[in-house]
């Protein structure tokens, strides 16, 4: 192979890369992650599916790569300091309950790598830096971080992917009542010695 087709071959797969991840993103967005398929997604992007299966292994791969996901977490730092539990639990409840995309992606990094390191990153980023505005140091910054997600994904996954009766059947303002002081110790109590 010259030099010239070697610098070629992988712009093109950039440029099909891309193609794929735009398509993806537009049609996740009109039919919803059940409805939308390789096929539909390949003959968007005017390729063959065998090439989104090359690059993305699986739906739920090419989902966690498509899809942009924003917690919309509020500014904690306008919340009075007793309440920071309670408002964390009911803004995770309404955002799983208002957006399907977000289930998707638990439910598929239940299973897929790719969709279990961009969940990963989500939560890392984004909670991370909201449990920040606390002052906390680095270290403990992450871990009450950690475990507020832990608490919440725990949450989500029995309610939404699993649908463990219980959880399903709690209204959302019992699920706060139970959750919220769980959320508080993490983000305000003292760290065991």
């Amino acid at each position: 192979m010259t030099p010239s087709a070697q610098s070629a071959q992988p712009r093109r797969s950039d440029a099909t890369r891309a193609a794929i991840l735009r398509a993806a993103r537009e049609r996740f967005a009109a039919d919803g992650y059940e409805r939308a398929t390789i096929r539909a997604i390949a003959a968007d992007a005017q390729i063959d599916p065998s090439m989104v299966m090359r690059y993305y292994g699986s739906k739920e791969g090419l989902f966690a790569a498509a899809a942009e996901f924003d917690l919309r977490l509020p500014d904690l730092t306008s919340v009075p300091p007793a309440r920071l539990g309670e408002v964390l639990v009911r803004h995770f409840l309404a955002r799983w309950e208002g957006d399907e995309t977000l289930v998707a992606l638990l439910r598929a990094a239940s299973t897929n790598p790719g969709a279990a390191e961009r969940m990963r990153g989500i939560f890392a980023d984004q909670l991370t830096a909201a449990v920040a505005a606390f002052g906390t140091d680095r270290a403990l910054t992450a871990r009450r971080a950690g475990l507020v997600a832990s608490q919440v994904l725990g949450l989500a996954f029995t309610r939404y992917i699993v649908r463990l009766p219980p959880m399903v059947d709690t209204a959302p303002d019992e699920l706060v009542a139970w959750i919220a002081p769980t959320l508080q110790r993490y983000l305000t109590g003292t760290p065991p010695s």
